[in-house]
């Protein structure tokens, strides 16, 4: 099914006039028993899609608290055969909810474009967000997660417009993920209005939903991006929350994002 259940998942939410709450969470942190739990949990506490990060030692792309997340799953010895385990035990358990694999290229180029592709659709993965792999790399893993029936989800930057906009969408499946901010995860408050004026622009190019994130920390911003795109991402606020206080309270953070997004509270 892979990514006609991205899609699927897109429009039941547009049919009920909500946004679509997209939950991240890092494999392995901080080992992997509680990371399956919260795993495992996410849907039930209100999450539409979940991206599950595969850690790397070099998350260029991310803040701190993701950052200190990675080197927690590498402390534990979190493997890629660990995170596609992860994936096989949520799809068994959640087999209408969009499982997707976020992270880095070095593991995957390490493993093999094709053996990745390979056994996460055997996992049930639906999409694939490599952060620093750009379109001019791109074609080995995304001609292998074609053949898989597997999205590759690109991020696109505020920086990106015009001729590199239309580059960057070109060979995009399953939603676009517009980063509402320049720099690392959960560095900045997106501006509402800045953000609906580029997902207009994504739009007049792309017909696939478009998922906004980075920054995305409170409910009152979770609401102000909902209005805007059809999609909200939420990674730092449950990394943050599981990493003080445990699984139940990144679930309740989850619980009280999504509501927001969903138009609740």
């Amino acid at each position: 099914m892979s990514i006609a259940r991205i899609s699927d998942t897109f429009a039941k939410c547009t049919a009920k006039q909500q946004s679509t709450f997209v939950a991240y969470m890092m494999a392995g942190d901080p080992d992997i028993a509680a990371s399956r739990e919260l795993l495992l949990g996410l849907p039930g506490a209100g999450a539409d899609i979940v991206e599950l990060g595969m850690p790397f030692s070099d998350p260029v792309a991310e803040g701190p608290t993701i950052q200190l997340a990675a080197e927690r799953a590498l402390i534990a010895k979190t493997k890629m055969a660990d995170v596609l385990k992860l994936a096989t035990e949520f799809r068994q358990k959640h087999p209408d909810t969009p499982l997707i694999l976020m992270g880095y290229a070095n593991p995957i180029h390490f493993m093999g474009w094709d053996k990745f592709a390979e056994a996460a659709a055997k996992s049930g993965v639906d999409g694939v967000i490599v952060v620093d792999l750009p379109p001019e790399e791109a074609e080995p893993l995304s001609l292998a997660l074609t053949d898989n029936d597997i999205a590759l989800i690109r991020l696109i930057a505020p920086t990106t417009k015009g001729a590199r906009l239309e580059q960057v969408l070109r060979g995009v499946s399953g939603f676009v993920y517009y980063v509402s901010i320049t720099g690392i995860t959960g560095a900045a408050v997106p501006q509402s209005d800045q953000v609906a004026e580029a997902v207009r622009s994504i739009r007049k190019i792309s017909n696939l939903p478009v998922a906004v994130g980075f920054g995305v920390r409170t409910p009152q911003t979770a609401r102000e991006i909902a209005k805007a795109a059809d999609g909200v991402v939420v990674g730092s606020a449950i990394v943050a929350a599981m990493a003080e206080d445990g699984v139940k309270a990144a679930l309740a953070i989850t619980a009280t994002l999504a509501d927001a997004t969903h138009g609740k509270v």
